[in-house]
């Protein structure tokens, strides 16, 4: 192999210099200064090293905080943008970057490090094209301890994607070799090639000069010897049109594939060339879908020590998709459907036998309502809507493409069958209405409370959901409701991520902190029941089985109260719509309130109150207010007169406000009439 060829980890160690493509505003390399980062007050501080070049945080000046926050300046990049760093996490700790909106609540997590290494390492974040002014955020946080440390050695900006190169920086645009004892990406060009060498020039410069990546068979010593070029992973959802340019020689020498990998380590297959060699550079370009996070990997095996070479060089990617008859002209979420306003697209198989029907149910002691809020409508199959002692209900959903992979997500609620084998199948149907698989069925008798399914399925035709509900005879069967169907492109195991203000309450409380000074009691974490009975929520309105927040009234006196707070919330200049699920079942159920809590008044703000039992559902509320100052807001209940008093709340969130739906919004309770009114 040529001497004047580097290998991407020799190279790497060369130093992050200068990179060739313009820098933004913001980018920095600490040699004069910190380039208008900050650190924010109200945690610890990063310090800059003496000499430059690095920016630090370490345990042993972390004092009483447990991490330090390094601000940017205000950007007003409205193109895509690719935000390179270089980082060191020595020992145990972790790196985070936000994105911060400007006038905007929270701050948006985009990445997260936490492994420890004995050099720097680069990671690549897309930064998606936006009209709102943002800052960069950049939380360091090492664990107690005498050697653990968090340093940014430089922060590049460019214009563009992550996945984006040409090579000709020294980062490689954090581009990784999987390292193999054998055969491996190098990178070629720049310096003088040995005569013999039958590698080709740069395609970026058409010359020596500059970079490209390639892998060589010379020292392949087995059959099958791969070789990888793993690509950055993307961090924000993004689809488009990946061009790159290859040379290849050997004909029958190697197999050359290009896949996608996600977060699970799934492969799949996105382009293989048709031809076994090139005569030269040659274009190619393949659409890419990422609904979720994945990386692009190029991919060489090696029959044998002459199998010839494989390069590649400018990687570039458009918005624009770059094949029509690829590009996708369907929407999962056509599939979607919360009953609220009719049927979606869904229907039934015989008008004359329709068994699924829309409903309602108020607010009651005794039934329970929607998932959606409590008081809308959802699907219920019931032998009381057919004419004949039993029934077969089929309910079909839209037609979606094949070759994609689906996450399908629904709630059930069932009650009163004695046998529960057929009394709520799913099917996937064909476009001849041929069942091609039961994918799900009931295999317990659950609880009276809404419970959440997710499924993964592929199929290769276009194909279809249905809903079977089977019901043989009036004395076995019961009740089975089905609500909140949503379909998305890709694994139920990958999920979006929570965005930031939102909680299910089921991996913690989130941040949210108990009131040890106006209150009496705490909060409690807890899933399932809750221990005392004709009181609280049968189980969690995020899944079912999950968990959620409430006040335990056998441990507090009537009149007192528990304050479960948030974090300190910036503020911002526009309206806020907070939203969350409340449940107030029991005869001596008390007062749920809201509260906005500033420093500049005396006295906590009312936004939201309930009070009295308001039935045996979960009920949403979304609640309008603005404020531009720090602020928190307060959930605060208050014990009613007796033991049946436990309330809860589960999956809040904050949006931009205004508040869309109208819904739960009033600031008092929505009975005219109290099931049992109590005064503060």
């Amino acid at each position: 192999m040529s001497s004047a060829c580097l290998t991407l980890q020799a190279l790497l160690l060369c130093g992050f210099l200068s990179a060739q493509q313009q820098l933004l505003p913001g980018s920095c390399n600490f040699e004069l200064g910190t380039c208008g980062y900050t650190s924010d007050p109200e945690y610890s501080s990063w310090s800059l090293n003496e000499e430059g070049h690095l920016i630090t945080v370490d345990s042993a000046f972390l004092h009483d905080q447990e991490q330090a926050l390094l601000v940017s300046p205000v950007l007003d990049q409205q193109e895509w943008s690719c935000v390179r760093l270089v980082y060191q996490i020595t020992g145990q700790g972790s790196l985070q970057l936000h994105l911060r909106p400007d006038s905007d609540n929270f701050d948006y997590k985009l990445w997260t490090a936490n492994k420890a290494s004995d050099s720097w390492l680069i990671a690549s974040v897309d930064l998606p094209n936006t009209t709102i002014p943002y800052q960069i955020l950049l939380e360091g946080q090492p664990e107690r301890g005498s050697i653990n440390s968090v340093a940014i050695f430089e922060i590049h900006i460019v214009l563009g994607y992550c996945i984006e190169c040409n090579f000709e920086e020294h980062h490689l645009c954090g581009y990784s070799n999987s390292w193999n004892p054998n055969v491996n990406w190098y990178v070629g060009g720049s310096l003088a090639t040995e005569p013999e060498s039958n590698l080709p020039e740069n395609h970026t410069h058409s010359n020596q000069k500059g970079h490209y990546m390639y892998v060589d068979s010379v020292y392949a010593k087995h059959f099958q010897e791969v070789a990888k070029l793993t690509s950055p992973m993307t961090t924000v959802p993004m689809a488009g049109c990946m061009s790159f340019y290859y040379h290849r020689d050997q004909e029958r020498g190697n197999i050359f594939s290009v896949f996608t990998r996600d977060q699970l380590g799934h492969y799949e297959e996105i382009w293989r060339p048709e031809v076994y060699a090139t005569t030269g550079w040659t274009l190619i370009s393949v659409d890419i879908k990422a609904p979720h996070s994945l990386e692009v990997v190029f991919e060489v095996a090696f029959n044998s020590a002459r199998g010839g070479y494989v390069a590649i060089d400018d990687i570039s990617f458009s918005p624009e998709f770059c094949h029509t008859d690829t590009e996708p002209t369907f929407d999962p979420s056509i599939a979607n459907c919360d009953f609220e306003n009719g049927l979606c697209l869904y229907y039934q198989e015989r008008a004359e036998s329709k068994v699924w029907s829309r409903v309602s149910v108020k607010p009651n002691a005794y039934r329970i309502g929607d998932h959606t809020t409590g008081t809308g409508c959802f699907l219920l199959a019931d032998t009381r809507f057919t004419s004949k002692p039993g029934y077969v209900g089929r309910l079909h959903g839209p037609f979606l493409p094949g070759n994609h992979k689906y996450c399908l997500r629904f709630y059930y609620l069932l009650h009163g069958f004695r046998k529960v084998d057929n009394a709520l199948v799913l099917y996937i149907y064909d476009e001849n209405n041929v069942a091609q698989e039961k994918v799900w069925s009931l295999a317990y008798s659950s609880r009276a409370v809404w419970t959440e399914v997710e499924i993964t399925y592929i199929k290769p035709m276009l194909s279809k959901i249905v809903f079977v509900s089977i019901c043989k005879n009036f004395w076995e069967c019961g009740l089975v409701a089905i609500d909140d169907i949503t379909v998305s492109l890709g694994d139920c195991q990958i999920t979006a991520g929570s965005l930031p203000g939102q909680c299910n309450f089921e991996s913690g409380v989130c941040g949210y902190i108990q009131d040890k000074k106006e209150d009496k009691a705490d909060w409690l974490r807890v899933r399932g029941y809750t221990p005392t009975s004709y009181t609280g929520p049968r189980g969690d309105h995020t899944t079912g089985v999950g968990y959620f927040m409430y006040i335990e009234a056998s441990l507090m006196r009537p009149g007192h109260k528990a304050r479960l707070l948030t974090t300190d919330l910036r503020g911002s200049s526009t309206p806020q719509c907070l939203i969350f699920y409340y449940h107030m079942y029991g005869s001596g159920t008390g007062i749920l309130s809201v509260l906005l809590r500033h420093g500049s008044r005396e006295h906590d703000t009312l936004l939201w109150r309930r009070r009295g039992e308001q039935g045996v559902s979960w009920l949403r509320a979304m609640v309008d207010y603005h404020c531009d100052v720090r602020h928190q807001i307060i959930f605060e209940a208050i014990r009613g007169p007796s033991l049946r008093s436990d309330m809860a709340i589960d999956d809040i969130s904050f949006r931009r406000g205004p508040c869309e739906d109208p819904g739960d919004t009033t600031s008092y309770s929505g009975f005219s009439e109290y099931f049992n009114e109590i005064d503060n």
